[in-house]
């Protein structure tokens, strides 16, 4: 057994599931451990799984222990034991030798102590070169993508093998704790500064939102931005699981925001219906929201508004682009790692009033607020 009770075969199947995609919780599940010590595992690595160790071929394996043993426990020589596992007398006097003698010696206990000392760490590229590390340093500091530095190296260096490294050596060296080559502080520079190496894709469990009607059938009203009243949503995430849901009207880019309370799929319904309903009717005509579970409460929210939710396609944020762009701009006014729950609704409607009343370059430097407006006097 390893750290937080998982053996070698778990942690191999663990990160077999987590390169597929799948969320802790499910791997938790699959693996019948808990959440944390999926997390605390992964978090160890970050996010990157070690290479699979085996045994070389030389090696005694664990069924040549057992004999051995099993020999011992008879009294037989060690060039008896050796003749019958086809291997040199002095290969079996030396295991056994270096695990407790003939009284002592466990096949068990052997083999496990041989395998943590068979351990041989690849010493990283970035730690034997210290004006190289120097470098990649500086330049992440300077907020350089490690695929910039890797490039840049290859241009500056050409004949220098000894000053090039790749961009995934740089990330592993950040995300990878454990080599004590580039300090964690640097992931601060990076364009996502996470903790963990995501896997580059997820998998999607598509009965998470019973009765997901998805965008393709959404009006062809709605993909024009012709009419007013279609609207795009999602949630911004602070601290401690705190979220803003946010409201973007495709014609006229105006935006709302509204206060959560709870991360529960009614609590987000009844907020965004209770918001909604202070709209005119003809402001009321479709809502495109993200894949997630938020609103997994949906017919609650067409039944209070009647107003229909459209769902993205897995991983396609692009599909509400304007609701993506305005949550960039969000972020002024509340940067990552900010407690969201501290803001009233009062608040939250003046920092979208700020927003509404901003031109923009998208609606020829007009307002959100008096694009919206001229919407609605012209269906009086």
């Amino acid at each position: 057994m390893q750290a937080w009770g998982m053996s070698e075969a778990a942690r191999v199947r663990l990160w077999a599931y987590y390169r597929a995609g799948h969320p802790y919780r499910a791997i938790s599940q699959m693996l019948g451990c808990s959440g944390p010590s999926v997390w605390h595992v992964v978090r160890a690595h970050g996010g990157i799984a070690p290479p699979v160790r085996r045994r070389a071929r030389r090696t005694l394996s664990r069924t040549d222990r057992e004999e051995i043993s099993r020999g011992l426990a008879r009294d037989e020589t060690f060039a008896a034991i050796a003749v019958r596992l086809g291997r040199p007398t002095s290969t079996v006097s030396r295991e056994v030798s270096r695990h407790g003698g003939r009284q002592s010696y466990r096949a068990e206990a052997a083999d496990a102590r041989a395998w943590r000392r068979a351990r041989r760490p690849k010493v990283c590229r970035l730690a034997t070169r210290p004006r190289l590390r120097a470098l990649v340093a500086r330049r992440l500091a300077q907020r350089w993508s490690p695929q910039q530095i890797a490039g840049w190296l290859r241009t500056q260096y050409p004949d220098n093998p000894e000053m090039q490294v790749s961009h995934e050596t740089i990330y592993v060296s950040l995300f990878v704790q454990s080599r004590g080559v580039l300090k964690r502080a640097l992931l601060q520079y990076l364009r996502r500064p996470r903790r963990v190496r995501r896997p580059p894709h997820r998998v999607h469990n598509p009965e998470r939102i019973p009765d997901a009607v998805s965008i393709r059938e959404r009006p062809a009203t709605a993909e024009d931005r012709a009419i007013p009243g279609h609207w795009e949503g999602d949630l911004l995430q602070g601290r401690d699981r705190s979220f803003i849901a946010t409201l973007v009207e495709r014609h006229s880019r105006y935006v709302m925001l509204v206060r959560i309370p709870r991360f529960e799929s009614a609590t987000v319904a009844q907020a965004l219906a209770r918001r909604v309903r202070t709209l005119p009717t003809a402001l009321r005509q479709s809502l495109t929201w993200d894949r997630g579970r938020e609103l997994a409460a949906h017919r609650t929210f067409t039944v209070a508004t009647h107003v229909k939710v459209y769902f993205c396609d897995p991983r396609s944020p692009w599909q509400r682009g304007s609701n993506e762009n305005t949550n960039g701009l969000l972020r002024q006014y509340f940067p990552r790692g900010t407690d969201l729950r501290r803001f009233s609704q009062a608040q939250l409607n003046a920092v979208a009033r700020q927003l509404n009343t901003r031109p923009r370059r998208t609606l020829g430097y007009e307002t959100p607020a008096a694009r919206l407006a001229a919407c609605v006097a012209s269906t009086v």
